[in-house]
């Protein structure tokens, strides 16, 4: 079973939703998660115009990647997000929170003028050791 842990560096900042580093050991398996975006059933784009309930979408979607591959939440080491505008920052905060508790895993956000789609506010990709 791996062991993950969180930690940051004296003279870095330790900022309160996310962890700076994180130490894996004794590792057996990890999982590389394509970036996930909400998807209706069909494949298009649900929750148009709502980032929140997309972000939802997405971390849920993020979590039953996990889940199937053998892992929890917990076992997420890093998400990479992409978001359409950086103004959603305190909504995402809120919504990754949700899923990860006060200290999710080491994370970044990147703002970019567009996703695969127009309708999409926000993707998420993630890495996962079980």
């Amino acid at each position: 079973m791996a062991k993950i842990e969180k930690y940051s560096a004296a003279g870095v900042y330790d900022p309160p939703g996310y962890s700076q580093g994180v130490r894996v050991t004794g590792a057996q398996t990890i999982l590389f998660l394509a970036g996930q975006v909400a998807y209706d059933k069909d494949g298009s784009v649900k929750h148009r115009g709502d980032f929140k309930a997309q972000a939802r979408e997405v971390f849920a979607a993020v979590k039953a990647l996990v889940e199937a591959g053998g892992g929890t939440l917990a076992s997420v080491v890093k998400i990479n997000t992409y978001v359409t505008d950086a103004r959603y920052r305190p909504e995402f905060r809120a919504v990754r929170e949700e899923f990860f508790g006060a200290k999710g895993p080491a994370s970044t956000m990147v703002e970019v003028s567009a996703l695969a789609h127009p309708d999409y506010l926000i993707e998420v990709e993630a890495i996962a050791v079980v």
